[in-house]
């Protein structure tokens, strides 16, 4: 069978023996007004085409693509964890993902559990060799993304030393660090007591520091 039969969705002649796939269809609309029928309609054609058992869609209606909270995808996924499905049909990749980072995160997953991926517009069958050859660009783009973004980063806070500007966490004033140590040493207030005393101008985290250091005997270091 050539790729191009293979991504429309001509059924491939199973096994002797062999059972029907079962796949799952993913659909998502942005907003309660859109309608989901134009990727049902054609997740299920596809389906039929190739002669996939569908035994539940999975549709997310009024959410944002960017959104993590996802009660329809994350039961999809759960349903792939415990392999009660063996495919799933996506209309488009942004449909299905948030960034490039969590499709290859999904498609990782989906390959270690066996499940089979399927976006019908962007042409993508992770079982086709176009597909497994997709996945492993779409690694590459991530893991290149990635590698940009740290160079970004890197590059603004050598900037901003080089113009004299402090990076990370302000330093807490030596005011405020005596008196800390004065409560750690005379009292036997709490962490979060002594906190409150200071009217909280500092976080949880400074004052016990610097309240351990101080019980300890040991020099502040902030």
């Amino acid at each position: 069978m050539s790729e191009k039969e293979y991504l429309s969705g001509r059924q491939r002649r199973p096994s002797k023996g062999q059972d029907e796939t079962r796949a799952a269809l993913y659909l998502r609309v942005s907003t309660a007004d859109q309608k989901p029928d134009l990727q049902a309609d054609g997740l299920r054609a596809y389906a039929a085409r190739a002669g996939l058992d569908i035994i539940r869609d999975y549709c997310d209606i009024g959410v944002s693509g960017r959104r993590e909270g996802r009660p329809q995808l994350n039961a999809l996924m759960a349903a792939a964890r415990k392999r009660e499905i063996d495919c799933v049909l996506v209309w488009k990749f942004d449909r299905f993902a948030r960034s490039t980072r969590h499709l290859l995160a999904a498609l990782e997953e989906f390959n270690h559990l066996g499940v089979r991926f399927i976006s019908i517009q962007d042409q993508v069958d992770t079982d086709s060799p176009m597909g497994r050859a997709m996945f492993t660009l779409i690694g590459a783009m991530a893991e290149l993304e990635s590698s940009l973004i740290s160079e970004r980063v890197t590059a603004g806070m050598r900037a901003a030393e080089a113009r004299g500007k402090h990076l990370g966490r302000p330093a807490t004033p030596q005011r405020l660090v005596s008196e800390i140590e004065a409560l750690a040493t005379s009292t036997d207030l709490s962490i979060r007591e002594i906190q409150k005393k200071i009217k909280g101008q500092a976080s949880r985290g400074i004052v016990g520091e610097i309240t351990k250091r101080a019980r300890a005997g040991l020099p502040p270091t902030l």
